[in-house]
C-alpha cells in the first residue's frame, strides 16, 4: 500500500490507542493487581477484541451499527454495565496490602488467573459501541478499493496490533511498577475506590455518549 497512506494511518491509530481509554484502564489496574507478566494475558485480550471488531467492520457490521439506533443503543447498554460491574469490583475488592503477584502461583491458579484476565481484557474491548464504529467508518478510508485489499487489510490489522501491544503493555508496566507503593490497606482501599470509580464513570460516560 502506499507509504504515505500507511503512514498517516499510523499517526492516527496511535493517537487513538494512546489516549487513554477503558482497556488502557483495565490493563494498569491489572498490572498492578496481578503484575506485568500476568496483565499480559488482559493486553492480548485486548489486542485480539480489536483485530475481531476489524473483522466485524469487513462484513459490514460497522456500517449496520453506524445506521442502526436501537444496534448502536443496546451494544452501548452491554459495554456501559460491564464497565459498571467492573468498577463495583474494584470499589469492594479486599483492602489487603499488595503481595509479590507472582508469589505462591502454581502452574494451574496461574492459567486460570490469565485465563480471567484475559476474557475481562477481550469483554471489554470487544463492547465498545465506539471502537466499531471508528472500524466501520474510518477504517475503510485507508484500504485503495483498486488495489488488492486482502493485503492491505493484513498490513493495517499488523500495524494496529503492534502500536495496540506496545501502548497496553506500557500501561501494564506502569501499574505493575506503582504496586509497591500500595502496601497499607489504607492506600489499597483508595486504589481500589478510585479504580471502581473510574471504571464507573466510564461506563456512566459511554452510556451517555451519542454517535
Amino acid at each position: 500500500m502506499d507509504f504515505a497512506v500507511w503512514l498517516t494511518y499510523l499517526g492516527v491509530i496511535t493517537a487513538l490507542i494512546l489516549f487513554p481509554g477503558p482497556v488502557a484502564l483495565l490493563c494498569m489496574h491489572h498490572g498492578l493487581r496481578h503484575g506485568r507478566r500476568r496483565a499480559l494475558a488482559t493486553v492480548v485480550g485486548g489486542a485480539l477484541a480489536s483485530l475481531a471488531l476489524m473483522a466485524l467492520s469487513s462484513l459490514g457490521l460497522g456500517a449496520i451499527l453506524a445506521t442502526s439506533e436501537t444496534a448502536f443503543v443496546v451494544l452501548k447498554a452491554v459495554g456501559a454495565a460491564y464497565l459498571v460491574y467492573l468498577g463495583i469490583q474494584a470499589w469492594r475488592a479486599p483492602a489487603e496490602p499488595m503481595a509479590s503477584p507472582e508469589a505462591n502461583m502454581d502452574v494451574t491458579s496461574g492459567f486460570r488467573s490469565r485465563r480471567r484476565l484475559f476474557s475481562k481484557g477481550f469483554t471489554v474491548g470487544i463492547s465498545n459501541p465506539k471502537d466499531l464504529l471508528f472500524f466501520g467508518a474510518l477504517f475503510p478510508n485507508f484500504i485503495d478499493l483498486g488495489q488488492p485489499q486482502w493485503s492491505q487489510f493484513v498490513i493495517l490489522a499488523l500495524t494496529w496490533l503492534a502500536v495496540d501491544l506496545a501502548t497496553m503493555t506500557a500501561y501494564a508496566s506502569v501499574g505493575s511498577t506503582v504496586s509497591r507503593w500500595f502496601g497499607t490497606p489504607r492506600r489499597v482501599r483508595l486504589f481500589n475506590r478510585t479504580t471502581g470509580g473510574l471504571f464507573m464513570a466510564a461506563g456512566g460516560a459511554l452510556a451517555t455518549s451519542h454517535r
